[in-house]
């Protein structure tokens, strides 16, 4: 799946702005999904004692992270900018993306880039920010919701750490 994202990038880039913003965020809950099975030090830090129930795919949390219903809108094609779409974002969805995906962006992207053999992967993200198929300069989309949960888990679980 990484391989033909990195392969088919100028289709996606092709997308208006809301296709090329969701795509961003699948590639980087796919990947998270990976490391918290791989590399619970980077997907969990210091709550990585906890993988072993987080990844156990008899308990159907792996599917919690990839439901797709969850982060996609149940219509298509998006007419609307990505904007529009990050209003009905709530819940869980908000604090895995926020709270523990994000602070992790760089290391995950780094990380899974060695772990997949796909050097072009640090490439789709920059200074914390997604940037597969989707400007730098236009970051401020990527910015975290005021959210007292999101800040929480900010605070109360860093990512670790490298080297």
């Amino acid at each position: 799946m990484v391989a033909a994202y990195l392969e088919h990038r100028d289709l996606v880039e092709a997308e208006n702005e809301a296709e090329r913003f969701f795509m961003n965020v699948v590639l980087c809950r796919v990947l998270y999904t990976h490391a918290l099975v791989a590399a619970p030090r980077i997907s969990l830090g210091r709550l990585r004692p906890l993988g072993p129930f987080l990844d156990d795919p008899r308990l159907g949390m792996i599917g919690v992270f990839l439901q797709l219903s969850r982060i996609l809108p149940d219509e298509y094609p998006l007419t609307a900018g990505a904007r529009f779409y990050l209003g009905d974002e709530r819940g869980f969805g908000r604090l895995l993306d926020y709270g523990m995906i994000a602070p992790r962006l760089q290391q995950l992207y780094e990380w899974s880039a060695h772990e997949l053999e796909a050097p072009g992967r640090p490439d789709c993200v920059r200074d914390g920010v997604l940037t597969y198929a989707w400007p730098f300069e236009e970051r401020d989309v990527w910015q975290p919701p005021r959210s007292f949960p999101v800040r929480m888990a900010r605070r109360l679980v860093p990512p670790e750490r490298s080297g």
